[in-house]
């Protein structure tokens, strides 16, 4: 007779740790989820410029480059766009934007940087004759 209440005792514990496992799993994937949804992105939207740019669309993760090197994120085939022209550079939650020595210079809404710049959501950085949009979704 022990014995059985024993293996009824067991048994109970197991599916009580069951059920514990589990109540801890779906509220671990729940808080991951809802960490998800409200991650915010810089996103990065070539407005004007050659007919095969316009419309690109890029979401900033890491560093990335604008030239006209084969090797850019953002590739510019412009004579006066210099092979790594500009990066734009993520700095904990802001977008930096940063010339790379490039003659003819990185503008932010019309105004030439020569250091690393920071950047607001729907401001305009120009390379070349390329508008660059930048969002923070």
């Amino acid at each position: 007779m022990i014995d059985v209440m024993l293996l009824i005792a067991r048994l109970l514990f197991v599916a009580l740790l069951y059920l514990f496992l589990f109540a801890i799993m779906r509220t671990g994937i729940g808080l991951v989820k809802g960490q998800r949804q409200k991650e915010h992105t810089w996103n990065l939207s070539v407005e004007r410029g050659p007919k095969e740019l316009r419309g690109v669309s890029i979401a900033v993760h890491g560093p990335v480059i604008v030239g006209r090197s084969p090797g850019a994120d953002i590739v510019i085939g412009a004579g006066f766009v210099s092979g790594r022209h500009a990066r734009f550079q993520l700095m904990g939650q802001n977008l930096f934007v940063e010339d790379l020595g490039s003659t003819n210079g990185t503008y932010v809404n019309g105004q030439r940087i020569f250091e690393p710049t920071a950047l607001k959501n729907k401001d305009v950085v120009t390379v070349g004759d390329v508008e660059i949009r930048v969002r923070y979704l």
